[in-house]
């Protein structure tokens, strides 16, 4: 299965539970008629959508159109990037309860969702400087070991974060970036100077 995306799209509290819910009614449907590779392959061309027209953006976020407005976009949507027909049902129900600015979250958390039962785990890597093929195969592994399951990386280069690394899977992250212990030393040393 390829990356959807590189991004997270966090979330808390009542979006939270209720990303979790649409996520797990799409999931057991999907699971339950056999279509979790074609949803999966769905919402990569919903994805691709999103990212690549800033007019659907617009549309799927804008509290000023009409329910009417926004399921017929939905609906739109859905025939050029040719989803089965559950994603369709999927959409339409986001557009009729005005939720399609969740999409992109929701997205990423059924991939997720799909790539956990499977043992598998997406890996959002940002370095300041590209890896070599023996770092990038030397970090799989020992996060593949790590997570007990196959870990795919998605790298992505970050000079802000001056040296190191940062690794996001899930919700977990481990920050080793240069940046991140300047900032440590930095409000630890601010921390010293007030108390004196």
């Amino acid at each position: 299965m390829s990356e959807i995306s590189s991004e997270s799209h966090p979330v808390a509290g009542d979006q939270a539970i209720l990303a979790d819910r649409y996520v797990g009614a799409l999931f057991s449907l999907a699971e339950q008629d056999g279509l979790i590779d074609a949803v999966i392959e769905d919402m990569k061309s919903l994805r691709q959508l999103w990212g690549g027209s800033a007019e659907w953006r617009q549309i799927a976020t804008d509290p000023r159109l009409t329910r009417k407005e926004v399921v017929m976009a939905a609906s739109a949507v859905g025939k050029e990037a040719e989803v089965s027909g559950l994603t369709a049902n999927f959409l339409m129900v986001l557009a009729q309860n005005r939720r399609l600015s969740l999409l992109p979250m929701l997205i990423e958390r059924f991939v997720d969702e799909v790539d956990s039962r499977r043992g598998e785990f997406r890996a959002t890597v940002r370095t300041a400087h590209t890896l070599t093929e023996a770092q990038h195969d030397r970090l799989a592994s020992s996060l593949t070991s790590a997570m007990g399951g196959k870990v795919r990386l998605s790298v992505v280069e970050d000079p802000s974060i001056i040296g190191g690394l940062t690794v996001k899977i899930g919700s977990r992250l481990v920050d080793a970036s240069v940046k991140s212990k300047l900032d440590r030393l930095e409000r630890t040393l601010k921390g010293t100077c007030a108390a004196v």
